[in-house]
Parts: structure tokens; sequence; C-alpha cells
């Protein structure tokens, strides 16, 4: 979901993010902006330093995937995003989030199977990986609330559609709203 930029709008200006591609092929990926426009919609803090980066956002194949996995979760399969907190000693003062990688084959063959489009899963992947390295969670059903409602939030403000919710869950929602205006 885009939209047309007039030649003469400035260009827009993101935190600082370190964008790495490290993929055989970007088809059905996200352009670079996009990528950074979304990191910094789930940034929930202002960065005190706009010239130091915030995040490392490295998008790869299923194979980096797979070992990083293993490696660090000890799940021997491809997920869709990881998240490594920074853990830096309190006497260095740098606002530096953490590292996400997104396994770009996973992401995309879920967007097919979930019927979503690029920019909506994309955008969704992202914003989970930065709402991690602010310290969200999904572990117990509380956390899970909380993290899933500030995506929910993040991605309205986008233009994007709620990512837990069904089609007929939207319909209904959709005929409810329109009913509740009627009565107004």
């Amino acid at each position: 979901m885009s939209t047309a930029v007039p030649d003469s709008a400035p260009p827009q200006q993101f935190p600082p993010i370190d964008l790495q591609w490290q993929v055989t092929s970007r088809a059905d990926c996200p352009s670079d902006d996009s990528i950074r426009r979304w990191a910094a919609a789930a940034l929930l803090t202002d960065t005190a330093d706009p010239e130091s980066e915030v995040v490392t956002i490295r998008i790869v194949d299923e194979e980096e995937m797979l070992q990083a996995n293993g490696e660090f979760r000890g799940k021997h399969k491809a997920t869709n995003v990881l998240s490594f907190p920074a853990d830096l000693p309190a006497e260095i003062e740098l606002e530096y989030l953490g590292d996400i990688l997104i396994c770009a084959p996973v992401v995309q063959s879920e967007l097919r199977l979930q019927r979503k489009s690029v920019d909506a899963h994309w955008s969704h992947m992202v914003i989970h990986g930065m709402l991690h390295l602010q310290g969200y969670d999904h572990i117990d059903e509380q956390q899970a609330g909380i993290m899933e409602g500030l995506e929910t939030q993040i991605l309205a403000r986008l233009g994007f559609p709620d990512p837990y919710c069904s089609d007929l869950t939207v319909s209904v929602t959709a005929v409810h709203t329109t009913d509740e205006v009627k009565q107004s």
C-alpha cells in the first residue's frame, strides 16, 4: 500500500537504520525506504542522537536463518523473524537497540499462504522485530495481548489491516461499524 509522493516533496528522514540485504533475489521484497519507514513507526522512543544507528535489519535467505535459529534458539528450521536486543554495558551511552534478521523466503511464503499483500506482511514482520528489541514479547497470553495490540495500532497508523484478524472477522466488524454509524 503506497502513496505517490510529489517530486517536490522533501525526502523522508528516518532514524539511522543499517539495512543489509543477503538474499539471492529481492523479488516480492519491499523497498529500503518502506522498511526504514516501518521500523521508524515502531520506534517507541525518540533517539537523542539522530546520527547514531538504532538498529540493524538484515534480510537473509533460508540458509542463514536456519543457522541463526539453530545456534541461538536450538530450533532447526528457518523462521520469519529473529530479534537480538543489544545488551550494552551501562557505561556505553549508545541508543542502539539491536539486530533483526528477516528471512525473505519464509516471509514471502507466509504472505502467499495468508493472502496478504507484500507490504502488509513485511511491515508486520519489521514492526514485530522492532517491538522485540524494545522489550516486548509474546511468551505468555498477557504479554502476547500487549504486543499484538501495539502491532495492530502501529500497522493501523500506517494504513494496514489487523494482522491477527481473519477476513470473516473484518467483514463482521465492518458490518457492525456500519450499523453503529446508522444508529448515531
